[in-house]
């Protein structure tokens, strides 16, 4: 996927956007408005790939068979977990229940 200028100046427009959002209902509407039933589900799927990395209590393939995808998926997650900031490791961890 090749980022052109424009994609990452529409990105971060719809990343401030999301951000004036002033409730869970409103930011759902908006998801719904701007990606389809498809890409919400990549959404969660990858939220729960990258939770159930960092809790670190299973396997890789232990975790896509619970979560019934790839291991190449889960592979991708704990791939992009590696260069991510460890500031947003620990927020993810301290908003998840």
């Amino acid at each position: 996927f090749m980022q052109t200028k424009l994609s990452i100046q529409n990105w971060q427009k719809f990343i401030k956007l999301c951000l004036k959002a002033t409730a869970p209902k409103q930011l759902n509407e908006l998801f719904k408005l701007l990606l389809t039933n498809a890409e919400q589900e990549d959404i969660a799927a990858r939220y729960a790939i990258v939770i159930g990395l960092l809790s670190g209590k299973k396997p890789q393939r232990e975790l896509a068979k619970q979560l019934k995808i790839s291991i190449a998926k889960i592979t991708r997650g704990s791939n992009a977990l590696r260069i991510v900031d460890p500031k947003i490791k620990r927020l993810i961890l301290s908003s998840t229940p």
